[in-house]
């Protein structure tokens, strides 16, 4: 319980942080546009870069992430369909799917995995599932939805190629594939550089916050209400069903799955949401409520199954 409850202690104290410097205004009204700009542009491919570039490939090839893949699948799939039916559009959709099964792998899920699951590596398989297959489809949808589909075709084929964060994450599975050892003149920095990105979108997201409604409120009610419960009911259940009842998994390998899977959305969305202007407070909202959701969800899932 202590890692879990150390976890999001952390999250809110930064967030925290991020809130009181909007109330008090001390990085201006371009604040948190110029933290997101730095978070998505430079901090995160380096952190991305420097993650996958030191991670065991292998790790890939697991019936865990198989079920991680298809619960993610399941319940971005649900919000998909629903969204196409009430007509939210492309990018708000992608957007609200992406909260809905889009975990919080790394500035929460490796605190967890090292107080409740005992090895921090276990979170890696959830970390290059989601930056090297999720990420780059889901920001190509937001780049050619948002005009990024103008041009040739070869130009549109390219799309991911011109992501900041699609670029970093392909060249950290480059050079880990290739087995380089990448010099620390070239790596130092890169590593100074990312450690920015998590505070940056932290801070940024709490920010946000100065001046916001209650979540769950207005134009975006429903879809919050639904990547929420998506998010923090019905992937960690899917999560279980699959692990359980398809694959027989028992013990350990069963609570790793299903307490990755009851992450809650990653605070990187935010981030997406801002960087394509679509979606904000839908991505703002279900990170929010389901970061509250999570804590009671993860003391009954470790507690159910630990």
């Amino acid at each position: 319980m202590q890692g879990v409850l150390t976890g999001f202690a952390v999250i809110a104290v930064v967030i925290g942080v991020g809130y009181a410097i909007g109330r008090r205004g001390h990085l201006g009204v371009h604040g948190r546009e110029v933290l997101t700009k730095l978070a998505f542009h430079v901090a995160s491919p380096a952190l991305l870069f420097t993650t996958l570039a030191q991670t065991d490939l292998s790790v890939i090839f697991s019936s865990r992430l198989l079920v991680t893949a298809l619960s993610t699948a399941a319940a971005a799939g649900v919000f998909v369909a629903v969204g196409v039916v009430r007509r939210w559009g492309v990018g708000r959709t992608t957007i609200g799917a992406l909260c809905s099964s889009y975990v919080n792998s790394g500035n929460l899920g490796i605190p967890i995995a090292v107080y409740v699951l005992g090895d921090a590596s276990l979170v890696a398989p959830v970390l290059l599932f989601q930056l090297v297959g999720v990420t780059p489809i889901a920001l190509t949808i937001l780049d050619l939805s948002g005009g990024g589909g103008e041009g040739p075709l070869w130009r549109r084929l390219l799309t991911p190629l011109r992501n900041p964060i699609a670029v970093g994450s392909l060249a950290g599975v480059a050079v880990s594939a290739a087995g380089l050892k990448v010099p620390a003149p070239v790596m130092d920095p890169l590593t100074l550089i990312g450690g920015m990105s998590v505070p940056a979108v932290l801070l940024a997201f709490g920010i946000s916050l100065c001046g916001s409604t209650m979540p769950g409120r207005g134009p975006d009610r429903h879809p919050v209400l639904l990547s929420v419960a998506l998010k923090s009911l019905v992937q960690p259940a899917a999560a279980w069903a699959l692990a359980a009842g398809v694959f027989g998994l028992r013990g350990a390998p069963l609570l790793d799955v299903v307490v990755t899977s009851a992450l809650p959305a990653a605070q990187n969305l935010y981030t997406y949401a801002s960087s394509y202007r679509v979606g904000e407070r839908l991505a703002r909202d279900s990170i929010l409520l389901s970061t509250v959701i999570s804590v009671p969800v993860l003391v009954l899932v470790a507690a159910l199954l630990g």
